[in-house]
């Protein structure tokens, strides 16, 4: 039975550096040497691929290398279990993380990589105020226990970016560096990010979004309106802000908009169509690229059909026919949107055929096919009256909330990204949180379609000072609520009002309005961190491997990050030999964390762990855990271990 310890890859978040490199490996074995990489076998094995260039095209800043950095370095913390701030903790499938959003994506690579669907972001824009995100190299969870208050520290935001400190741009871009490659993973394939963000650092967001993702999956740079009246305080009044999209692979497809009703102004037999000209329109192509889409159709103008409207043959029928080939309107020859096939294909003679001519003024003939698509892509300027912060004000305040945060962001801008990217049972995220929009507009997308979407939210427990100005609002808001002064308390409370809200006004709906809330604290296992001036203390604390002042649930938990596991998958309980069992995911976990286990109980609570996994039918292979300290010694986990594995079950750790 091997002990996990805090040095174990299993107790950790993934090393994405040791897994680039297998994947390296794999692919030129020849460029490895004593398991190192050879960067000059590996250029002759590139070719032309490799860059030799000095001066290169790309984004560079100070602290790019150690912001990169800190995305490869794993994190050695856990998610403690909130039940208490929850709402409806055993059945619903929602997220919120109280945390340093960096540690928590690095905790997410495992159960959550590939899975999400849609991230969207509103991080800090850069105003010239100090950052309050702790990216510190060496202890990242200590650095960020002290920012938030939760242990002795000086409390003082640390990352300053004031324009004085000539790092202006080089921090913001430091901050979120790390995070986007880290969020780039835990997309699905067809997955989608959007970013909000203004003229400040649209540039660099652009630049580094590119590098993350490829220019490639660049998909728009959408115009939000945000403010009607504009900001005066400079010559021109700006009224918009940026959503910057891109896609994770070449495999996005979004959804399209209804179009208005009158959108299809004529009607047949077959339901209400639109006019679109057949002939290609973008001066782009033509016969000179598009030769096979250049060739004439002919005009049976003494034929018609239920509208009126002249058929079409690609072959003369009589000497009435009208032979219409793709010229422009200065007699340029371009070229078709359709092919030979694809007309062959249609039933020209239907009482209401697809494609049909009608004569223009000019006396010439233009083919028309008869759209009925109605639908339309979404447009990159958003200008509608339900985009405006205002109407984010006006959402919280609704809720008796109006005061507590500047500038939210309204509930219809996320929902139109929802609706562009996800499907009904698909995953959003959103690790900027702030004032919780994203829960919301979630909820409120599932209430209107019928969707069973689950949404992650995380937001660092920043301190508000009731002292400062601009916090004291909501400062005093937090103490009204009996709750701690920060600003995730804040998004939790926003979520519960807005799902009592929705199910007030539609009683019908039964979908999820409840979220689990998670805690970033450090691991449940403890490290070697010995006090020299009192080593028999340490040795005689060092006995039990797991910290005293955590509860079973907190290392159930942890077991289910670092082993891949979702934060929200069942979880049954069972008393076998008079000791409680978990099983996680129908027995693909296994775990006993009972304090004391003596020889006489391993039998039996061996064979019953087997016998209940025969119950589960688990699919695949489980992993059974045990905590290490409870066995009396080494021959009773010996055998413990020895039945487990007469039975199939050889994946056996300790804690």
């Amino acid at each position: 039975m091997k002990r996990l310890s805090a040095a174990d890859p299993e107790t950790k978040s993934p090393d994405i550096v040791a897994g680039n490199i297998e994947q390296l490996k794999a692919l030129f074995p020849e460029a490895f040497t004593e398991g190192k990489v050879d960067f000059d076998v590996l250029r002759q094995l590139l070719g032309g691929a490799v860059d030799e260039r000095e001066e290169k095209y790309g984004l560079n800043w100070h602290g790019k290398r150690r912001a990169r950095q800190l995305a490869l370095t794993p994190s050695t913390g856990t998610l403690r279990p909130c039940p208490e701030d929850s709402v409806d903790w055993d059945t619903t499938g929602n997220l919120v993380i109280d945390g340093d959003n960096l540690e928590v994506l690095k905790l997410f690579q495992k159960s959550f990589a590939g899975k999400v669907k849609l991230i969207y972001i509103d991080p800090p824009y850069n105003t010239g105020k100090d950052f309050v995100y702790p990216d510190n190299f060496q202890d990242n969870i200590k650095n960020y226990l002290e920012l938030t208050g939760q242990v002795d520290g000086n409390g003082n935001k640390i990352c300053s970016n004031t324009e004085a400190s000539g790092r202006f741009h080089t921090d913001w871009l430091n901050m979120m560096y790390p995070r986007l490659k880290l969020a780039r993973n835990l997309l699905r394939d067809d997955g989608m990010i959007a970013v909000s963000i203004d003229d400040g650092e649209v540039g660099n967001l652009r630049r580094a979004l590119d590098e993350v993702f490829g220019e490639e999956q660049f998909q728009a740079q959408v115009v939000v309106q945000s403010n009607k009246r504009g900001q005066t305080y400079k010559q021109i009044a700006k009224t918009h802000e940026f959503l910057v999209i891109y896609s994770k692979s070449e495999d996005l497809e979004l959804n399209e908009l209804e179009k208005a009703a009158d959108a299809l102004p004529f009607t047949d037999s077959s339901g209400p169509f639109d006019l679109w000209e057949l002939r290609n329109r973008n001066p782009k192509f033509g016969r000179f690229n598009r030769p096979n889409l250049f060739f004439p159709i002919y005009v049976l103008s003494g034929s018609t059909d239920e509208c009126g409207y002249s058929r079409v043959s690609l072959i003369p029928v009589n000497n009435a026919s009208v032979k219409v080939l793709p010229l422009n309107s200065e007699g340029e020859e371009g070229c078709w949107r359709w092919g030979t096939d694809k007309i062959k294909g249609c039933d020209l003679n239907a009482s209401s055929p697809v494609l049909v001519a009608r004569k223009r003024r000019d006396g010439e003939w233009n083919v028309y096919e008869k759209s009925r698509k109605s639908t339309t892509k979404v447009k990159s300027i958003w200008s509608d009256t339900e985009f405006i912060n205002e109407q984010g004000t006006i959402e919280l305040g609704r809720l008796g909330m109006g005061d507590v945060f500047d500038h939210p962001k309204p509930v219809a801008l996320l929902q139109r990204c929802i609706f562009m990217a996800t499907g009904p049972d698909d995953v959003v995220m959103d690790f900027f949180a702030g004032s919780g929009t994203m829960g919301h507009a979630t909820l409120a997308h599932n209430a209107a379609d019928g969707g069973k979407r689950r949404y992650i939210l995380v937001q660092l427990p920043e301190p508000l000072d009731p002292n400062e100005r601009e916090q004291k609002t909501a400062a005093d808001f937090c103490d009204q609520l009996g709750k701690p002064r920060n600003i995730a308390e804040l998004t939790k409370e926003r979520l519960r009002r807005a799902g009592k809200k929705l199910q007030d006004d539609n009683p019908l709906f039964r979908g999820d309005c409840g979220f689990r809330v998670f805690k970033l604290a450090s691991s449940n296992i403890r490290t070697w961190e010995p006090n020299r001036e009192n080593l028999p203390k340490t040795l005689e604390e060092s006995v039990e491997h797991l910290k005293t002042d955590r509860t079973e649930q907190d290392i159930l938990f942890e077991l289910l990050l670092k082993l891949g596991l979702d934060l929200t998958v069942p979880i049954e309980v069972k008393k076998i030999a008079g000791k409680a069992v978990h099983s996680i995911g129908a027995g693909t976990l296994l775990v006993c964390l009972a304090p004391t286990i003596t020889p006489d109980e391993v039998e039996p609570l061996a064979i019953g762990v087997v016998e209940w996994r025969k119950t589960l039918a688990a699919a695949g292979e489980s992993t059974v855990v045990f905590r290490d300290s409870a066995f009396a010694d080494d021959v009773a986990k010996t055998n413990l271990t020895a039945i487990l594995q007469q039975h199939g079950l050889e994946n056996v750790r300790s804690l």
